[in-house]
C-alpha cells in the first residue's frame, strides 16, 4: 500500500493533511530503533516460549478452578512459568491481587514487621504508595503498624546518592524499595544495569537487607530483569506489560521462597498460603497474555519513541528523548500548561477502540493527592498496557503516555493527539 493510500485513510479518520505530514516526518529515521525493538521482542518471546515448554503447559492448565482452588494445576503451573521467565525461586500470580498498588502493598506488608524501616534510595514513590506507606495518613498503612520510612533523594542527573544511601541504612532497615519507572515524576526510568549496581551496593552495606523492585511498566523492555540480579522480590501488574492486553485482572510477586510464602500467607491466610485461591475462568487470558507480552510491549515501546519524536519536533521536553535508551514503556511530555495536558488526554481517548465518544475530565481519583486526568478507552478497565495517558493536574503539567497493543493503533493515536491540540489552537504544525 503506497503512502498516498495510507494518508487518505488517515484523512478519513479525521486527521488533517498537514498534521499527517508533520508526524510522518517525525517517523523518518526511526527504522533502526524499531528493528532493535523487534529483535529484543523475538529473544524475549523465545524466553517465554521456553518457560511454557519446560513447565509442560497443557490444555488442562487453561481451565481454572472454583471454591477453595485446591490442586489448581493451571494456577500452580502459571506461577512456575513466571518463576522460570524471571529466574526466581517462586512466584505468586493471582487474580485476587487487584492492581499494581495492591501487589506492592502485599509485598511490603507481608515482609515487614513492627519496628522495621523501609528505605527508598530513589526518592519519592508513586502517588498511590504514599497512603500504603503512611506518608499521607491512611487506614491500614505501614505507619499504623509501627513501620517507619525514609528516602534518599536522587542527585542531579538522576544519579544515586551512594553516600546518602550508606548513611541512611541503619540497624532497623529491613527492606529497600526501588521503583524502576518514573511514576508521576520527570526523572528518568532506571535500567536493569543501574538497578543491579544499586542492589549490589545496598547488600554490600547490609548483606541481610531485602530488596524489592517495583517493575511496573518495565517487563520485557530489556533482555533481562532486576530479579536476575539480586532482587529478593519483583512486583508488577497483569494489566500492564505481562498481561499482554488480555489478562482482565491480577498482579504478581516473584522472588525467594520465603518472601513469596510470606506474601501468600498475607493474601489468603496463615496456614493456607498458596494452597488456596480459585483461578475461576481467567487462566486462559493470563497464559495467553503472558505469551504475547514481549510483542505487545514492543508495540508500546515503538509508540513511546514515536510520541517523543513528534512532540520534540513541536518543541516540548520529553523524558526520555526519542533517541535515548528505553527501560519502561512510559513516555513523559512536559506541557507546562493544564489545557495542553487535558487536550492531549482527550486526543488519546478519542482515538481509543472503546469509549472514544467519552470526554475525560480531571477528578479526585482515590489514592492520589491531586486531581488526575486519565484517558484509557481500553478493553480492560484501567489497563495501561493498552493505549492510554494520564497525568496529575499540577506543574509541570506532564502527560504520562504508555501502552499500545498494536503499533498501527498507537501510531494513529499519537497523531490524533496532535490533531486535538491543533483543533484547540494549542499547537501549530
Amino acid at each position: 500500500m503506497n503512502n498516498e493510500v495510507t494518508k487518505a485513510i488517515y484523512l478519513e479518520n479525521g486527521i488533517d493533511p498537514d498534521v499527517y505530514d508533520f508526524c510522518a516526518k517525525a517517523l523518518d529515521g526511526l527504522k533502526e530503533r524499531f528493528e532493535e525493538i523487534d529483535k529484543r521482542a523475538e529473544l524475549n518471546q523465545l524466553k517465554v516460549l521456553k518457560a511454557f515448554r519446560d513447565n509442560r503447559v497443557s490444555y488442562e492448565c487453561l481451565q481454572g478452578s472454583t471454591g477453595y482452588g485446591h490442586d489448581d494445576i493451571g494456577r500452580d503451573t502459571l506461577e512456575a512459568v513466571y518463576a522460570s521467565v524471571f529466574k526466581t525461586e517462586d512466584a505468586l500470580v493471582r487474580p485476587q491481587i487487584t492492581c499494581g498498588t495492591h501487589a506492592l502493598a502485599l509485598a511490603l506488608m507481608s515482609n515487614l514487621r513492627p519496628g522495621d524501616e523501609l528505605l527508598s534510595p530513589v526518592g519519592k514513590p508513586y502517588d498511590t504508595l504514599e497512603e500504603v506507606i503512611g506518608i499521607r495518613p491512611s487506614r491500614g498503612s505501614l505507619a499504623e503498624y509501627g513501620i517507619t520510612y525514609r528516602q534518599v533523594e536522587l542527585l542531579s542527573g538522576d544519579r544515586f546518592d551512594y553516600d546518602g544511601i550508606r548513611a541512611a541504612i541503619n540497624e532497623r532497615t529491613k527492606m529497600i524499595t526501588i521503583q524502576r519507572s518514573k511514576g508521576y515524576q520527570t526523572r528518568k526510568s532506571f535500567s536493569v544495569d543501574e538497578i543491579r549496581e544499586l542492589i549490589e551496593f545496598v547488600k554490600s552495606v547490609k548483606p541481610g537487607v531485602l530488596v524489592m523492585v517495583d517493575d511496573c511498566y518495565g517487563e520485557f523492555t530489556e533482555l533481562h530483569e532486576p530479579s536476575e540480579y539480586g532482587a529478593d522480590m519483583m512486583v508488577g501488574s497483569l494489566i500492564k506489560n505481562p498481561g499482554g492486553g488480555l489478562a482482565p485482572i491480577g498482579g504478581y510477586i516473584v522472588g525467594t521462597h520465603e518472601c513469596i510464602e510470606n506474601a501468600a500467607a498475607r493474601l489468603t491466610s496463615p496456614g493456607c498460603g498458596k494452597d488456596v485461591g480459585a483461578s475461576l475462568d481467567v487462566l486462559r487470558s493470563m497464559y495467553q497474555g503472558f505469551f504475547l507480552a514481549p510483542t505487545v510491549t514492543a508495540s508500546a515501546m515503538k509508540g513511546a519513541i514515536f510520541a517523543a519524536a513528534v512532540y520534540e519536533k513541536l518543541g516540548y521536553e520529553t523524558i526520555p528523548k526519542a533517541e535515548e535508551s528505553r527501560h519502561d514503556i512510559i513516555q513523559a511530555i512536559r506541557f507546562n500548561d493544564a489545557d495542553k495536558l487535558i487536550a492531549f488526554c482527550k486526543g488519546v481517548q478519542a482515538a481509543s477502540p472503546v469509549d472514544s465518544h467519552v470526554t475525560p475530565e480531571p477528578w479526585a481519583m482515590p489514592g492520589y493527592n491531586d486531581e488526575v486526568i486519565m484517558a484509557a478507552g481500553a478493553f480492560i478497565q484501567g489497563a495501561s498496557i493498552e493505549f492510554s495517558a494520564d497525568g496529575p493536574l499540577r506543574p509541570p503539567y506532564a502527560a504520562y503516555f504508555q501502552g499500545g497493543i498494536t503499533w498501527p493503533h498507537v501510531k494513529f493515536g499519537i497523531i490524533n493527539t496532535v490533531q486535538e491540540l491543533k483543533n484547540k489552537n494549542l499547537v501549530t504544525v
